[in-house]
């Protein structure tokens, strides 16, 4: 039997076939714990139908809080399923279903924000489609989700349009799955090319003019923080003491306590010769400081920046901008990109660096620039990045 919520096959395998001991009870109904790798999973019935699926945790309290969500998302489901049956179903329909799923983490948005991310885009959908959570999935044309795109893409940025245009793919594929239609009308809407903005970044002599023009201590701070680190903004706000590592010079990055960092994984950053006089300062100042205080007292420099940059002439920076700074540092230093991608917790190796933040300042490129010619017969070897 298919689970309309996940869309996988999930057929009842009965648990005597498989050895018992691999299967922990906890003191929680629908909640099981498989011993091998740790993880939770839940094991309920929703009208006669056995779903088991992974919870995706080996932590009890997150476990339960998924477990919470999955038993509504199944239930309301399958009540919207049987409800619809053999009648009509309108995109409002499908659209409801969608949002169980979406809430009950069973779509590829795991986090929070990426959850309200697409229901921002789902409502926008409707916003600019007035007639559509009114009408019946199976008189949803191509021609009428070509003309929606056409006036949509004309309004909107190409990343705003082309997840729009999926939020609309997505709840269309629900009623494909329900059996309301053979088909899905928005796969003729292609996607638009996202045209990466020019990343401009201050340069050394800009940076250190702001830090030495900002009036507080602890948001200059922040600012060097979020520079000798590349840190995301999240992260940054929960790095606690803890975390420190002064010995081998690292610090563990873990993020969100309940979703962990963008990809999940914890790791280690490297802790730069400022960043460690600069964290060896804070700590002498904060002798009475737990374990599990926050590291910058500071949550954000926007205001403070904006105001400095402005004071000076200087093209305003934000925090991501710090990021950029730091790995378009490394790169001018020849790091290999594979471990910067590792220190910024990028999973692919540094294929993301290399399109993305390849990009020097122009300072940098003309010194580079300089060292190529042609009229030297024993050119040096260039290492590979």
């Amino acid at each position: 039997m298919k689970s309309l919520l996940s869309g996988q096959t999930d057929t009842e395998t009965n648990t005597d076939t498989k050895s018992e001991s691999v299967w922990q009870k906890t003191p929680f109904a629908n909640l099981l714990r498989y011993k091998p790798s740790k993880t939770y999973f839940a094991r309920m019935r929703v009208r006669g139908k056995l779903i088991r699926r992974s919870l995706e945790t080996q932590l009890l309290t997150v476990a339960k809080m998924r477990l919470s969500e999955m038993e509504k998302a199944e239930r309301q489901t399958a009540d919207s399923m049987t409800a619809v049956a053999g009648g009509k179903m309108t995109f409002g329909d499908a659209l409801a279903v969608f949002r169980v799923r979406l809430q009950g983490g069973q779509t590829k948005a795991k986090k929070p924000r990426s959850k309200a991310y697409r229901e921002e885009r789902i409502q926008a959908l409707l916003k600019s489609w007035p007639t559509l959570e009114k009408t019946d999935v199976r008189k949803i044309s191509k021609a009428d989700c070509l003309n929606w795109a056409a006036g949509y893409q004309a309004k909107f940025s190409a990343t705003n349009y082309n997840n729009t245009k999926d939020s609309l793919k997505m709840v269309l594929d629900v009623a494909i799955e329900s059996g309301a239609r053979y088909d899905n009308p928005a796969n003729f809407v292609k996607r638009t090319r996202v045209i990466v903005k020019e990343i401009k970044l201050p340069s050394q002599e800009d940076f250190q003019k702001v830090l030495a023009t900002i009036k507080h201590k602890t948001v200059a701070d922040l600012v060097r923080f979020a520079a000798y680190t590349g840190m995301r903004i999240g992260e940054t706000r929960k790095i606690t003491w803890q975390d420190i590592d002064f010995e081998n010079k690292q610090i563990a990055v873990r993020g969100d306590e309940l979703t962990g960092t963008k990809n999940w994984e914890v790791r280690r950053a490297p802790m730069i010769p400022e960043l460690k006089t600069l964290l060896e300062g804070l700590r002498d100042e904060n002798p009475d400081r737990k374990p599990t205080d926050s590291v910058m007292s500071r949550k954000e420099f926007r205001g403070s920046v904006k105001t400095v940059c402005a004071k000076l002439g200087i093209p305003y920076f934000n925090h991501h901008a710090m990021r950029h700074l730091f790995i378009t540092r490394c790169m001018e230093l020849n790091i290999n990109v594979g471990v910067i991608a590792s220190w910024v917790g990028h999973k692919d190796g540094g294929a993301l660096i290399l399109k993305r933040y390849s990009h020097v300042r122009p300072a940098h490129a003309a010194e580079m620039a300089e060292r190529v010619t042609f009229s030297n017969p024993e050119p040096q070897a260039v290492v590979a990045a």
